[in-house]
């Protein structure tokens, strides 16, 4: 599916009963702003014309004062701006406290993907099924730096931050497809931390969950991991950066620095991209990756050495690999 809005929207859709209250929230608070400076602005312009240098008017004091009007410009404003206090403070609360019988998905922040795991199991990279008229609660935490989970189609954002867990939750009322982005500056690549986030009819989730959601154990799963991992600026053929090519790698015959030749296979794979420092260098090339222990989880290190043992460019939709022209 293709998100509702475009990435340069300035005003996306919303589609939770909160995300149009907060809407109305904001435009009401900007109309009252205008109400309040607007005027002000006009009068500062009209006495600064009126009683320019050399122009003729009466600058004598008039000596009228009114308590009255003084304390009602101030006061009349004030309590305005204390509706919308309350007004948000309301909103604030209850974004703070799902209802009980949320479904939990467990969300997963690092340099640059976002993992989410279902209640069931399923778990997705970069993109993220709910169903609509039903409380989810996103549990989310950072494996490296702090990221920020932003979902402008329900007007939540929360940071990720590494050794504590933060929460946010809504209930949507609306299918579609929508962008969700990392909204904290987190390195290099954060401009491509994005993915997709598809509300759909409660049946039609129970559909993915036993269809769509088991394939996110395949190549296309493989394939977010490799992108969201950064592995293409280095191996994919149009790289500037000289590194060996890992499209149709495995099952290879690799001769290392030291004149010997290994196999490409899992054990190999495993080896080069946990510690790609070792002894068994490939020859013709220098050493500049760095390592991943520590930094991969297993389920997405299996991910990935799958991807890299399919037909890589039939897994990524290159039609030449799937007897097309390019």
């Amino acid at each position: 599916m293709t998100p509702h809005h475009s990435a340069l929207e300035l005003w996306p859709a919303a589609v939770s009963a909160k995300a149009v209250e907060t809407d109305y929230l904001i435009l009401a608070f900007t109309v009252l702003t205008l109400l309040l400076t607007v005027p002000v602005f006009l009068a500062i312009t009209w006495f600064a014309l009126r009683y320019r240098d050399g122009q003729e008017a009466d600058r004598e004091p008039s000596g009228v004062r009114s308590n009255l009007v003084e304390i009602s410009w101030m006061l009349i404003p004030f309590a305005l701006t204390l509706i919308f206090f309350a007004w948000g403070a309301r909103l604030f609360v209850h974004s703070k406290n799902p209802p009980p019988d949320a479904m939990v998905i467990e969300a997963i922040g690092r340099q640059w993907m976002w993992k989410f795991q279902h209640p069931t199991g399923q778990s997705e990279i970069n993109d993220l099924h709910v169903p609509i008229n039903q409380p989810v609660r996103l549990r989310i935490i950072s494996q490296d730096v702090i990221h920020a989970l932003y979902l402008p189609a329900v007007r939540m954002q929360v940071a990720a931050i590494p050794g504590r867990t933060t929460e946010l939750w809504f209930k949507a009322d609306r299918a579609g497809t929508f962008h969700l982005y990392c909204s904290e500056y987190c390195g290099t690549d954060h401009s491509l931390m994005e993915g997709r986030i598809t509300f759909m009819e409660p049946g039609d989730y129970q559909e993915w969950l036993t269809h769509g959601g088991a394939q996110q154990s395949g190549p296309a799963a493989g394939l977010a991991v490799y992108n969201a991992y950064g592995c293409g600026t280095c191996h994919n053929a149009d790289s500037q950066i000289r590194a060996p090519r890992l499209a149709g790698l495995y099952g290879r015959e690799v001769r290392l620095a030291d004149g010997t030749t290994r196999i490409a296979d899992d054990t190999y794979l495993r080896e080069k991209i946990l510690n790609p420092n070792g002894n068994r260098l490939a020859e013709g090339y220098k050493q500049i990756m760095p390592s991943y222990a520590g930094k991969i989880p297993d389920d997405d290190l299996t991910r990935l050495i799958n991807y890299l043992k399919s037909d890589m460019r039939a897994a990524a939709g290159d039609p030449a690999a799937q007897g097309g022209t390019r």
